[in-house]
């Protein structure tokens, strides 16, 4: 199936095709693919993140594909064309679950008719499904990729936190003399999508601010470790992370909406861009991806997960993330956990620069490049 929707510039010299993949666990799943024509190609599997799409990869396939691999980047289960989930809040969330999200990733390579993968690569929330892959299935996921979203393990491996065990930071945020609230809790509610959805200044509007604001466009995105994971010390990261407690997202980010003239400036997503976004949100809402997001708070998804308990990650791995991209600091401790415990093969932490949380979009050259160079490291 060919998506109507033109989703790249006629001058570029490899072929994107779009086709929708019957019998993926359950899933008629969507997915963008080039470098197919030769079967010989070792693939690349791209996973994305929310508010993403497959379309988030695009600036990768022609720079990838050139290299002699077989790209391919999905829309997730809850996202895009990708079909086969339920939109419903009050439907159940074992579907969502991050086993079962794995388990899409291993059906779509045997779908394609491969056997393995060169790589699994995933940013945002795309990253924790890359590092359960690869962590499960190393026979499938030969080396990792991680971006934006530290991994800091299977349940089990993580540090005692500084706090006891009874202290709930949601609550101590909401009483904070400028009262907060988490992001992630947030997303787990009700209404969050229909906040998105039927944002007051226009979906397209509620897009292009959120992107900006989790980017390098936006000055004030000057991350740093945060000391503790105390609700003083977790208010200092920008409010699409912590926001203030009566807001929805749409709120959040109109406040930090980008001025007429950096929209016309802002290279790495133009308006015909951002239209693809629009479209497909428009279309299918947010409460697939958010489902994600409830599902790391269902218990039976997180019983299934801690059976895993230790296992680590024994396939060569690399995190990239834009040097102002607050997603690497938001959880205390989790880099140091990645690189000296979860991955037994870490090859190292790659800070892009004039990037923030979309690097992949934002510089799109060096993140082939780091990819390319780790890829070809293994072969």
């Amino acid at each position: 199936m060919e998506l109507k929707t033109k989703f790249w510039s006629a001058d570029m010299d490899c072929a994107v095709r779009s086709q929708v993949i019957s019998g993926v666990n359950g899933l008629d799943m969507h997915v963008l693919e080039s470098g197919y024509e030769n079967p010989e190609n070792p693939t690349i599997l791209l996973l994305h993140g929310f508010p993403e799409i497959a379309y988030s990869w695009r600036k990768l396939f022609h720079p990838l594909a050139k290299a002699g691999f077989h790209v391919v980047a999905p829309d997730m289960r809850g996202y895009g064309q990708t079909t086969g989930w339920s939109d419903q809040y009050a439907d159940p969330l074992d579907p969502f679950s991050m086993l079962n999200l794995v388990a899409d990733c291993v059906a779509l390579i045997g779908r394609l008719g491969k056997d393995h993968v060169a790589a699994v690569v995933g940013h945002d929330f795309g990253s924790p499904v890359a590092g359960w892959s690869a962590s499960i299935r190393p026979d499938k996921f030969r080396s990792l990729v991680l971006m934006s979203a530290p991994f800091a393990g299977i349940p089990g491996l993580e540090k005692t936190e500084s706090r006891s065990t009874d202290y709930d930071i949601h609550s101590a945020m909401a009483q904070l003399a400028r009262p907060r609230k988490h992001y992630q809790q947030y997303y787990t509610t009700e209404p969050a999508n229909k906040d998105m959805l039927d944002a007051p200044q226009g979906l397209q509007m509620f897009l292009r601010s959120y992107y900006h604001h989790k980017s390098a466009d936006w000055a004030q995105n000057n991350p740093s470790p945060l000391r503790d994971w105390s609700a003083e010390e977790a208010a200092t990261m920008p409010t699409y992370y912590i926001m203030d407690l009566d807001d929805t997202m749409a709120d959040t980010v109109a406040k930090e909406a980008p001025s007429q003239s950096q929209i016309n400036s802002c290279g790495w997503l133009t308006n015909e861009e951002l239209d693809i976004y629009t479209i497909e949100y428009g279309r299918t809402g947010f409460q697939g991806g958010l489902n994600w997001y409830r599902s790391g708070s269902y218990s039976p998804n997180q019983q299934i997960m801690r059976s895993f308990a230790g296992l680590t990650i024994d396939v060569p791995a690399i995190f990239i993330a834009g040097e102002n991209d607050w997603g690497a600091y938001q959880r205390p401790g989790s880099l140091d956990l990645m690189q000296s415990q979860t991955c037994t093969d870490f090859r190292g932490n790659k800070f892009v620069q004039n990037a923030g949380h979309w690097v992949q979009q934002e510089q799109p050259t060096v993140v082939a490049d780091l990819i390319l160079e780790h890829v070809k490291q293994q072969g």
